[in-house]
């Protein structure tokens, strides 16, 4: 039974045509990041990158070296696209978006962990068997199938993104609208709906729809019976996300998705008509498929796990930020902070002004504010740097944050000498202090 779930023979136009469309958008991504200065924001306006902790080797190239980074990174989304020395490419392509992926975290999203993700695992697809420039190189390669396993390993990823970005919008502040409320108020001077985004009823919808969207769109276009009108009504609500939240190519990487869900005649028929018709539905088992089938099962525990990880870790996620990234908690707060770093130079007991604008960009600015890693980072920073010229400091935090709509509250100890703190990467630093969010009885 599992060797014909996994390993039957089935028409590739699906992927074959989401390749394509792919390799385009991953170009759009990358050339986007030029053209739009969103390199100069997140990675060139600063002294210093909040890269992931223990990666410290990662940083940017100097000079324009990022722009070219970038360039080339374009170039082998076209290579993807037109299927050319594909593996190559697109694990190049994945190389380098791991690189920037875990550099920076002012401009982290649930988005770009995704696509890491895709890159990956579209590199171990024959995506490039059929309408390919390496099957114009060596046409050896040309294949009209694909094993089953492609649409399994797809479908159930994007089942885990969609089921986890539902469960983490079951909470008061989503159910009430009045986070919906929250992020719509940026979005008033919109053409034509800013007035209709900031009617509360428009905050329960967003509310209700964007739950009953993420933990029924999979199972509706599995089912034939619904499998239109989920269609018709993912275009509606991913241009209306792409519209009102800019969030990149997301939308319409996820419209391109549901090539997998329609018959493979259906995608053959209306896009690739001169394509080969397959209908043997032959089982040909791999020779290495006991290594395939335990990194299938060993990668989804993982992406089951990440996103429950928060649940063993004290205090609420939405305060303390751990166990947050990796867990497809989409578009689920708004948070502001204010900040101080009071410096003490030990050996004079004297106060040292820090001024953050000498430091960081404004986007790290506001980031730096909410989140306990890039408060812990941005201390041991100001400790090196002043440990060069020969002065031992403490450094006291001043912070008090504010979750959604809720009262500002102290964030960080003010007693801990975060200069000396510790930071602990799978479980709870007691330095931050207990939110009252979820006040115990």
């Amino acid at each position: 039974m599992l060797n014909k779930w996994l390993y039957t023979r089935v028409d590739n136009s699906a992927l074959v045509l989401f390749r394509i469309i792919f390799g385009l958008l991953i170009t759009i991504e990358a050339w986007g990041a030029i053209a739009t200065g969103w390199i100069d924001r997140t990675l060139l306006e600063s002294n210093f990158n909040f890269h992931f902790i223990g990666l410290d080797f990662l940083q940017p190239l100097p000079g324009h070296g990022m722009y070219y980074y970038y360039g080339i990174m374009g170039l082998l989304g076209i290579f993807v696209m037109l299927g050319y020395r594909y593996r190559l490419s697109i694990l190049g392509y994945a190389v380098m978006w791991a690189g920037v992926y875990f550099m920076q975290k002012s401009s982290y999203n649930n988005h770009y962990y995704l696509l890491l993700l895709l890159l990956c695992i579209l590199a171990c697809m024959p995506a490039n068997r059929y309408l390919s420039l390496d099957v114009r190189r060596e046409p050896a390669l040309k294949q009209s199938t694909m094993p089953q396993w492609v649409y399994v390993v797809i479908i159930a990823q994007l089942w885990i993104v969609y089921t986890f970005g539902a469960i983490a919008k079951i909470y008061p502040d989503w159910l009430d609208g009045s986070l919906p409320g929250l992020l719509m108020k940026a979005r008033s001077h919109y053409w034509l709906v800013g007035d209709v985004l900031q009617q509360e009823w428009t905050h329960h919808v967003i509310a209700y729809v964007g739950i009953l969207f993420d933990a029924l769109i999979i199972p509706a276009l599995l089912w034939k019976p619904t499998r239109k009108v989920a269609f018709a009504f993912s275009i509606f609500f991913h241009l209306f996300n792409s519209i009102v939240f800019q969030i990149g190519i997301f939308p319409y990487m996820s419209l391109a998705f549901t090539l997998f869900f329609f018959p493979a005649e259906t995608i053959r028929r209306i896009f690739l008509p001169k394509k080969p018709i397959y209908t043997e539905n032959e089982v040909i088992l791999p020779k290495n498929r006991q290594l395939f089938e335990t990194v299938f099962i060993v990668y989804f525990i993982f992406q089951i796990g990440l996103p429950l990880r928060h649940l063993f870790i004290k205090d609420d996620v939405l305060w303390t930020e751990e166990g947050h990234r990796l867990s497809w908690r989409m578009m689920l707060r708004a948070k502001a902070g204010r900040i101080t770093f009071n410096v003490i130079d030990k050996a004079t007991k004297e106060p040292i002004t820090i001024d953050r604008k000498d430091f960081l960009s404004k986007k790290q600015q506001r980031a730096v504010a909410t989140k306990p890693d890039m408060i812990w980072q941005f201390c041991q920073y100001l400790k090196e740097k002043y440990a060069k010229e020969g002065r031992d400091i403490a450094i006291y935090i001043d912070c008090k944050v504010r979750v959604n709509d809720h009262d500002y509250e102290t964030f960080i100890d003010p007693k801990v000498d975060m200069a000396a703190a510790e930071w602990d990467y799978f479980w709870h630093n007691e330095w931050i202090m207990p939110s009252q969010l979820n006040p115990a009885d």
